[in-house]
């Protein structure tokens, strides 16, 4: 024993008067009672040692697992930092796919597949100043210049309601091979101006009003060429003006829809050229007689191309027409050269588009079937001397929109054609051709919902022939269209 732990023994047996004098003065020898002491003691330390050494042993456990633990929480906050992370991309994508419209329509195959279209009721009181036009006829569904009465007969009214001018159209639309792939079909009952001969066992007016659906337009196109029936390259379709009648703004503009090879390409941002080879027809008259004939003996495709500008404030065409007119008298082939270029636009008056002003000018020789649904002929044959006459045209059209209120809108249009002959031809021999044609109009739209249309249109027009007599059409129509 050490003799630090023999004076501790000894100080303790002192301090609680255990010891006997002998055996204080024999403390320098361990007694059997120290010896057990110090059993303890030295049991107690090597306890406290291992307690010691536990403690160590856990706090480097406790270490170990505070690392290990720090470890996972790092890895945890990182794969939560990743789990945001993909949520937001994937809530990016979701809000993507929703900005981008829903696709309409159903589905067949690859190809999607929408209908399109409008009901739509007219009803027109007509008075004409100089005549009568005949039930039936387009003149009396739509305003058509060509067919205003002229002289000194009597006048007539005339009321007719009809829902010709309904249209349906399919909207086609593929992806084949990387390759836009688009169709389009659209027909109405218009075209055919009398139901009895059009259906087996058809209807009139004074039973089941039944009208032939007929074919409008036709196309399919490949990225950018057109093939079909479509509008022509020469016409500006964005200058029609909103109106109650079928064509509006007649005889100042140009209106032909036929089948045609057309090619476009965008050539910058604002700018897109298209040119086309499209059906040819030639409508001539023959010399003292005003008569329209289609002669049907073209050779060669008219020629169109159009350039397109488009730009934050509107839009500008700008097109050219090339064309042979022909025909056969007597076994031998009469042909003049055709021309004619066409300016028009679209000008927004405010920022919401919702107001705008358009207008078209056109001027061309023997071209007169692309302009006024045919006021004048291409041509006239003078069969006599066996040669084609040119007939040149000038027409135009303007009209302004401007909205009224949330719902109400209004529509001023004014549309005119000049039709100028070839001096060698005698006027007494075309005293009854066309010469000139105007026409003003002006209309409200209201829409009570969305897609339906209320509007009520009055218009006057004149034709004038070369003559000198002149006729007057006077016209009150309402309409009512729900698109889809």
């Amino acid at each position: 024993m050490s003799r630090s732990k023999t004076a501790l023994v000894a100080a303790l047996l002192g301090a609680t008067a255990l010891l006997s004098p002998a055996q204080a003065q024999e403390r320098g020898k361990p007694s059997a009672r120290e010896a057990a002491l110090e059993a303890r003691l030295a049991k107690m330390e090597a306890e406290l040692a291992e307690l010691r050494t536990a403690l160590q042993t856990s706090r480097a456990q406790a270490d170990a697992e505070s690392v290990a633990s720090a470890a996972r929480a790092a890895q945890l906050a990182d794969a939560a930092k990743a789990a945001v992370a993909k949520s937001d991309a994937t809530a990016a994508k979701l809000a993507a796919l929703e900005a981008k419209p829903v696709p309409e329509g159903m589905r067949s195959g690859n190809t999607t597949i929408k209908l399109t279209g409008f009901v739509k009721l007219v009803a027109a009181s007509s008075h004409f100043a100089n005549g009568a036009v005949a039930t039936n006829s387009l003149g009396r569904d739509f305003y058509l210049p060509q067919t205003i009465p002229v002289g000194g007969a009597k006048g007539t009214t005339d009321t007719d309601f009809g829902a010709k001018q309904t249209r349906l159209a399919l909207n086609l639309a593929s992806s084949v091979a990387g390759h836009r792939v688009l169709g389009y079909v659209e027909t109405d009952f218009q075209v055919d101006s009398n139901a009895a001969p059009a259906i087996t066992g058809g209807g009139s007016q004074r039973t089941t009003n039944g009208y032939t659906l007929a074919l409008r337009r036709a196309w399919l196109q490949v990225d950018r060429l057109l093939v079909g029936q479509e509008w022509t390259n020469f016409q500006y379709v964005g200058a029609l003006p909103e109106s109650t009648d079928y064509v509006g703004a007649t005889e100042g503009t140009v209106f032909v829809r036929q089948p045609q090879i057309r090619y476009t390409a965008p050539l910058s941002k604002a700018a897109t050229l298209s040119v086309a080879v499209e059906n040819p027809e030639s409508a001539t008259a023959t010399l003292a007689a005003p008569a329209l004939v289609e002669n049907g003996t073209d050779h060669l495709p008219d020629a169109t191309v159009r350039l397109n500008l488009a730009g934050r404030r509107g839009e500008v065409s700008l097109a050219g027409l090339v064309r042979q007119v022909r025909v056969e008298a007597s076994g031998t082939g009469l042909t003049q050269t055709g021309y004619g270029v066409s300016a028009a636009g679209k000008l927004w008056l405010n920022t919401a588009k919702s107001a705008d002003l358009r207008a078209m000018l056109t001027y061309g020789r023997d071209i007169s079937r692309y302009v006024g649904l045919n006021f004048a002929p291409d041509a006239v044959l003078v069969s006599a001397s066996s040669r084609l006459e040119h007939v040149k045209v000038l027409a135009g059209l303007v009209a302004v929109r401007v909205p009224l209120a949330a719902q109400l809108r209004a529509n001023l249009i004014g549309s005119f054609q000049q039709v100028d002959y070839a001096s060698a031809l005698p006027l007494a021999s075309i005293a009854a051709y066309n010469k000139r044609a105007f026409s003003v109009a002006g209309n409200l739209f209201y829409s009570p919902v969305k897609n339906v249309d209320l509007g009520i249109e009055v218009r006057h027009g004149e034709r004038e022939l070369v003559s000198g007599q002149k006729g007057r059409l006077d016209r009150v129509e309402f309409a009512a269209k729900y698109g889809f």
